[in-house]
């Protein structure tokens, strides 16, 4: 792939290379848009929310949730946790605390509710889910450290919800991962709770749109360059692709990896995040992390939310929930089970 000027060349999308299976859904999404202009941002948040009130939500008997609010950052408002966790359990479980996504503008930790207590029933783990501010209304730092603040108290408190804290993972999809990857550095960086894993779903790790895959899919669906570019400004503002960006905020700029818990790192073929989250991977490996990389062939970005009993949704699934189970020592899920 050409360079010039430290930039990679555009090159020629190929749609012609998505899974068969998922080119309805990928369809089904071309007929929508994404407005971010002021009025569009709330409008689609707005619509989010009362699409996601109107869906019930599943409650199994074998799972307890439950909503606590919790200190955030120093000086800043307090931050709502989600609790999810097995009702029976003889010993304390392992738990995965969860950054949902939405391009650091959209989304709440309701849009994961159903995916993460299916990871309870299938897996017999926690799951702790926080709610962190967005931007632009609430910029860099604020929803790192929201993130941060919230796995410092899981932490601290996870023996009265029957948790483990030596065995505590972080996760999360797309702005979600971007932000457990950073939730994970400041870990590292400030002697915060020990991390066994981190599952970096399709994870937002740089704001420089600078790789191959920023340029071939710039006008991809469902998340364009565009897209992202709007999202990393709200987050960022005037900082966006300046050297003052901290690596918290785009983990991609992280010079020094060392020490950072396992990591899973995954994301599909036909989307702008492909080469950042591979370079993210490579970089893992190279400072000593031992580190699983997938790439989807075929995918977009949100194939395995969008589509996720296809079956490439289902091998995706499969393989992250495999891959946290062996990190937290517990025998992978039946397949039949999952998503």
């Amino acid at each position: 792939m050409a360079q010039v000027g430290g930039v990679s060349e555009p090159l020629e999308m190929s749609i012609a290379n998505i899974d068969p299976e998922l080119q309805p859904f990928l369809d089904a999404f071309g007929a929508m848009t994404l407005d971010f202009s002021a009025a569009g941002l709330q409008q689609m948040r707005d619509g989010m929310r009362a699409l996601l009130d109107s869906a019930p939500l599943r409650r199994p008997e074998s799972v307890s949730v439950e909503d606590v609010m919790v200190p955030g950052p120093e000086g800043d408002p307090d931050i709502t946790l989600r609790i999810y966790r097995p009702r029976q359990s003889a010993s304390p479980v392992p738990a995965l605390y969860w950054m949902h996504g939405g391009g650091m503008v959209i989304g709440s930790y309701d849009m994961d509710d159903d995916l993460l207590v299916g990871a309870v029933e299938h897996l017999g783990i926690g799951v702790v889910s926080v709610e962190y501010r967005l931007a632009p209304e609430h910029p860099d730092p604020a929803p790192v450290e929201d993130c941060y603040a919230g796995l410092v108290w899981t932490a601290t408190n996870a023996a009265r919800y029957g948790l483990d804290p030596e065995r505590l993972a972080v996760g999360g999809a797309s702005a979600g991962g971007g932000l457990a990857a950073g939730t994970a550095l400041l870990a590292r960086d400030r002697g915060g709770p020990r991390l066994s894993f981190q599952l970096l779903l399709e994870p937002m790790l740089d704001d420089r749109a600078i790789t191959g895959s920023s340029n071939a899919y710039a006008d991809s669906v469902v998340w364009t360059r565009d897209d992202n570019r709007f999202g990393w400004t709200a987050l960022l503002g005037s900082r966006l692709g300046t050297s003052d960006v901290s690596p918290y905020a785009a983990p991609a700029r992280a010079i020094d990896l060392a020490g950072l818990p396992p990591a899973l790192v995954d994301v599909g073929e036909i989307e702008t995040f492909r080469d950042e989250c591979i370079t993210y991977a490579q970089n893992l490996l190279a400072a000593g992390v031992s580190t699983e990389l997938h790439v989807y062939p075929g995918a977009f970005h949100g194939f395995d939310l969008m589509a996720r009993h296809s079956a490439l949704g289902r091998r995706a699934w499969r393989l992250r929930w495999s891959a946290l189970a062996r990190a937290f020592g517990l025998p992978a899920p039946p397949a039949e089970a999952l998503p």
